[in-house]
């Protein structure tokens, strides 16, 4: 990256620059954890057993119709 690109680089965008790929990839992942973790508690459903039968049982029910 040229000098140019460096001073043209908002605060924000140089921190970014500095974060490595595997630093990215696990930032991704707690986004994705996080963001499962929020959709289960909204649906009332507090571990993978419960969200696996909870799918059966929908599968369940949209095949009975």
């Amino acid at each position: 990256m040229s000098k140019k690109d460096l001073k043209d680089m908002s605060p924000k965008e140089e921190a970014f620059d500095e974060i490595s790929e595997e630093e990215f990839d696990d930032l991704e992942l707690l986004e994705r954890l996080e963001s499962l973790r929020e959709d289960m508690e909204e649906l009332g459903i507090s571990t993978l057993a419960e969200l696996i039968l909870r799918i059966e049982e929908m599968h369940k029910r949209l095949d009975a119709r």
